[in-house]
């Protein structure tokens, strides 16, 4: 029996644009096949186990032809595959939907279309010009940068007050010339956006006339689309993405080194502040070889007066297990519960259960004090934690008289997934912050760029870490935080690094962190280290 192909439009590129019928089909299928303008997170929806082929084109370079696609296609489907084909923008907008679909047909393969958000409407608008408005524009064309047979649109432009070119930077000279032949002002306004809804995005405007050396200028390369018409005007009153002023983090980039598991808060934060993020995890949590501590602890639940959860992961992996052995929520009748931190916090909430006590600070001497402040001296604590975390807690209860047991639920394992990218950026030069959210990720971190590499591009990028003990430990690496969060939440870490970026602008004759100040600072520490002492 044949499979089912699934034409599905991605969006223009911010991934929070494909449509929730577009995310079903796509956690779902057993082969996606994407495109060029199709990004990590879209594909990291994909589920466990599915094959991902890439076929992207650019100008001269394509992955496969189309022919090759369509066939491919039909050869997986045949086979009772669910296809997703993963199409930037919508697939009938110049994406050659419609000859996957007649393929299909002619080949008795079932297929479904799923629009997607189209990159003609959605660029300008994150670019802060609205394609259509009232005493403005009331009409729009959307118009191929490139024919079949021809590098250049069609040689008859259609008539409407806003035209929208896709794939049409190289055609750029050809456009103008056919807009100025049949007499449009010189004055007409136009912008090409690049990369439009990321956070790579980059605007050029002019004008009919000087629009070409503004892209020179620029250096501005595909993928870009074009728009001429008045509306463009309209881009400065309101630009809302690129604007520093509502996003102080546009222009930056930043990695984050969390696991991908718990990264998106971190990553969403980052990004509603502006910032490009470049996730590097460092570490990924991973299952256990033995949970026979565990098991037993959950059966046991009803002896504990207190269980604590370290982390949102901890829940998780917690549940997984309880679920193998027949247990719900009721199970913790009898305990009181402590969540280090508020995203676990939420993710026993989202269990149905409400924590008696989150330490406002994650530091295991602190947690331990509070509990003791609460009457857990004397009683029995159970701790569900992963398999390498810190005894400090443990040891700090045990001292103020309270009965601890630990039940490790998960472990976490190296992850070198997007080291060698980051490597080459932070060379480079073109990474401007490094995330840490714990002391594992900062020395998997160095581990998996190369201290040698990190020490060379140390000069060049700032480093923001969760709490004292994460910045204590990238101190010990040579990566002495320039900003630590108030509070253990990714939040706050978003927020620290949004201060650090508002005093540079009210004081700019603090030393950036690529100026001789910061390397004779570096040279500083180096030298107290070598000596045995510190500075």
């Amino acid at each position: 029996m044949s499979g089912t192909v699934y034409l599905v439009g991605a969006g223009p590129g911010d991934a929070g644009l494909i449509t929730v019928r577009g995310q079903a089909v796509l956690r779902r299928a057993d082969v996606v096949v994407y495109d060029r303008l199709v990004g990590d997170e879209l594909l990291a929806l994909c589920r466990e186990g599915a094959e991902k082929i890439y076929v992207g084109k650019e100008a001269a370079r394509h992955a496969m032809t189309q022919d090759e696609i369509n066939a491919l296609l039909v050869a997986h489907a045949q086979r009772g595959k669910t296809v997703c084909r993963l199409k930037g923008g919508d697939p009938f907008v110049f994406g050659r939907g419609g000859e996957e679909a007649l393929h299909c047909r002619a080949h008795g393969v079932p297929f479904e279309i799923v629009p997607g958000v189209s990159s003609s409407v959605a660029a300008p608008a994150y670019a802060g010009i609205p394609i259509t408005q009232r005493d403005v524009a009331s009409s729009f064309a959307v118009v191929t940068g490139h024919t079949k047979d021809d590098d250049a649109p069609p040689a008859e432009l259609p008539v409407a007050d806003t035209l929208v070119f896709l794939m049409g930077v190289r055609a750029l000279p050809t456009i103008v010339a056919r807009l100025r032949a049949r007499g449009a002002d010189a004055d007409t306004p136009v912008a090409l956006v690049r990369w439009g809804t990321t956070t790579k995005q980059q605007v050029v405007t002019g004008t009919l006339e000087t629009i070409e050396e503004e892209v020179a200028r620029a250096k501005l390369k595909p993928p870009a689309l074009i728009v001429v018409g008045q509306v463009v005007r309209l881009r400065e009153q309101l630009r809302w993405f690129d604007n520093e002023q509502s996003r102080p983090l546009w222009g930056r980039t930043v990695v984050v080194t969390r696991a991908r598991e718990q990264a998106s808060g971190l990553v969403e934060a980052l990004q509603n502040l502006g910032a490009r993020v470049i996730q590097c995890p460092t570490i990924r949590v991973a299952s256990l070889e033995d949970y026979t501590a565990l098991e037993s602890a959950l059966r046991d639940l009803h002896s504990f007066d207190w269980v604590v959860f370290s982390s949102s992961n901890g829940v998780e992996s917690c549940w997984a297990k309880m679920r193998a052995l027949g247990l719900d929520a009721r199970s913790f009748s009898d305990a009181r519960l402590a969540a280090i931190g508020p995203a676990t916090a939420e993710a026993l909430q989202r269990r149905g259960l409400v924590a008696d006590f989150v330490p406002e600070s994650s530091i295991s001497e602190d947690v331990a004090a509070g509990l003791l402040e609460r009457g857990a001296g004397g009683q029995r604590v159970l701790v569900v934690r992963a398999l390498e975390g810190r005894e400090a807690l443990e040891a700090a209860l045990q001292a103020g008289g309270t009965q601890v047991t630990v039940a490790p639920c998960y472990r976490t394992a190296p992850d070198n997934s997007n080291a060698d990218d980051t490597r080459e950026m932070l060379c480079a030069g073109d990474i401007h912050w490094v995330t840490f959210t714990s002391s594992s990720t900062v020395s998997n971190f160095v581990e998996a760029i190369g201290a040698e590499a990190v020490a060379a591009s140390r000069a060049r990028f700032r480093v923001a870490c969760i709490g004292p003990v994460t910045a204590r430990t990238a101190t010990e690496h040579g990566l002495r935080p320039d900003a630590t969060a108030s509070a253990a939440s990714v939040e706050s870490l978003a927020e620290a690094i949004r201060a650090a970026e508002e005093q540079d602008v009210t004081n700019p004759d603090t030393p950036a962190p690529d100026m001789p100040a910061r390397e004779e600072e570096q040279k500083e520490e180096q030298n107290a280290s070598n000596a045995g002492t510190t500075a």
